[in-house]
């Protein structure tokens, strides 16, 4: 028998589940309610490569309640033997893991094959899902996850609600929350017009639009790094900040997604979600509590207080670039108008250095930059803060270079670190500087990380709505953003002034000598 054929049969036999883990990570004793997770899109990329790892890695964690049945939802007829192959597959090739338990977590595994646009077959998912409820005692709690392209997001949305599917049970008990993936539209009116759609079946409090940048370990540190040690939180500020540069930057191309990234671009991309999170995250004031809806506030006020980009005088305050031909990792890799599905012709910005202002007490006058780029010469995420330099230079007889300013580096990707950069006199007799650096290593830290998908999975399973994007929020920073892209996509500067860099490098020189501190 092929390991196939094995695979297969083993999934036909499987009826019911048999035994779980207990409730809450590393027993930690959070009490999970029972659900049924809906992922439409099961079919897919993501599902495959993300969200069934997620979750069978959240099942061994002991990070699932006792009873969960996860349906997948997708147009590809397929039956629940052929689900099951597919999942395990993707489980297994996700990379090393413990297929010990998989039988049992496969026995809670569903497939239901339907068309996004027939209301009809929305319908019979309502009388499937309630029968599931019925033998697997689910008390209508459902999570409905929209793992599909951005166009499918408002049909599945208004079927959802058509069917009633997106109700919440009239006596409390059962709750019903929906979990989209970005982008969040095009631009302002387009995001008030997606949220208007969802909001006619759902409340904003079931919505959960997922930025699993949020999520990243690191990026959760910022706020106890600032907010638990009483040595940083006095000096972050203008009297004591000269700039903060925050940068994303990738040595991949758009690989298989010329069709989004053509009309998307690294603004729509990268700066209106990932990177306005990180400046939120950098420049919020304290919460009163480490809750989602504090932070939430703290969030909105830092967007309320972005200044207008000076749309009249932009050269000043954004450099757009797009990579030509080049070197990465010693291979020739295509420019992007050579890409497959690129126009050759294409005015399309993969690199973007933008600065910006806060309009108000803390961060008055200080300069933040944004910066992210694919195909550069290195992949990295990372916030810098650089502080003054020192007012006055008691050293100036004995040490004749300028006094380098301190510096802290809180890495994200691909090195978890935090490092601070301070001056100290070299050993020996004479008076001479040199710089060395204190090293935080995130990974050498205590617990089990999990990943970015795995925290927003659970999160989404606790109602906590930290890790996600509120509404308000997400049109204060299209707001900023859509008169930009306004002046990008309605007139010629982009073919005057988009500067093109070899792929393997930093991005356009201009960015470099005329934004960055």
């Amino acid at each position: 028998m092929t390991e196939e054929s094995s695979l297969r049969k083993m999934a036909a036999q499987v009826v019911a589940p048999t035994t779980a883990p207990s409730p809450g990570i590393g027993g930690s004793g959070v009490v999970l309610d029972p659900f049924i997770l809906v992922i439409f899109g099961a079919s897919g990329d993501l599902t495959a490569k993300k969200l069934m790892p997620a979750l069978y890695h959240l099942y061994l964690q002991e990070g699932m309640p006792k009873d969960f049945i996860i349906l997948g939802c997708a147009r590809t007829p397929m039956s629940r033997e052929s689900f099951l192959f597919q999942m395990h597959e993707a489980v297994r090739n996700h990379g090393p893991a413990d297929l010990s338990r998989w039988t049992d977590f496969a026995a809670r595994l569903y497939y239901f094959g339907l068309h996004y646009d027939d209301l009809q077959a929305f319908q019979d998912l309502s009388s499937f899902l309630q029968d599931l409820d019925q033998r697997h005692r689910m008390q209508g709690n459902r999570i409905f996850y929209l793992a599909v392209p951005a166009p499918l997001v408002p049909v599945i949305a208004e079927n959802l609600n058509g069917s009633g599917l997106s109700q919440e049970s009239e006596d409390g008990k059962g709750w019903t929350r929906l979990l989209v993936e970005k982008p969040f539209g095009r631009d302002l009116e387009t995001a008030r017009e997606l949220n208007r759609i969802l909001l006619r079946g759902f409340r904003e409090n079931q919505i959960f639009r997922l930025d699993h940048y949020l999520a990243k370990e690191t990026v959760q540190n910022i706020l106890m790094f600032r907010f638990a040690n009483a040595i940083f939180e006095p000096i972050w500020n203008r009297q004591y900040i000269e700039a903060i540069t925050i940068t994303a930057a990738e040595t991949i191309g758009i690989e298989k997604r010329a069709g989004y990234y053509e009309q998307a671009g690294i603004l729509r991309d990268m700066f209106q979600n990932h990177l306005m999170q990180l400046l939120a995250l950098t420049a919020l004031d304290p919460p009163a509590l480490f809750k989602d809806t504090q932070v939430q506030d703290e969030k909105t006020k830092v967007f309320r207080s972005l200044k207008p980009f000076p749309v009249d005088d932009w050269p000043e305050s954004l450099v757009l670039g797009q990579y030509g031909p080049g070197t990465i990792g010693g291979q020739t890799v295509n420019g992007y108008r050579d890409e497959p599905g690129v126009d050759p012709h294409s005015l399309t910005p993969t690199f973007a250095a933008m600065r910006l202002f806060l309009d108000n007490w803390r961060w008055q006058g200080v300069p933040f930059t944004l910066t992210s780029g694919k195909r550069l010469a290195e992949k990295k995420t990372e916030i810098v803060v650089h502080f003054k330099s020192i007012p006055h230079s008691m050293f100036r007889e004995v040490i004749r270079e300028t006094i380098p300013a301190n510096r802290l580096t809180l890495g994200i990707q691909p090195e978890e670190i935090v490092t601070l950069e301070f001056q100290a006199k070299k050993p020996g007799p004479t008076a001479d500087l040199q710089s060395v650096t204190m090293v935080f290593d995130y990974r050498q830290g205590k617990g089990a990380p999990l990943d970015a998908y795995e925290k927003v999975l659970l999160a989404c399973l606790q109602g906590d709505h930290l890790l996600f994007w509120r509404q308000d929020s997400l049109e204060l920073c299209w707001a900023f953003l859509t008169p930009i892209l306004n002046a990008c996509e309605t007139c010629t500067f982009l073919a005057e002034k988009l500067y093109f860099y070899p792929a393997g490098s930093p991005g356009p020189a201009e960015a470099q000598g005329r934004l960055h501190p």
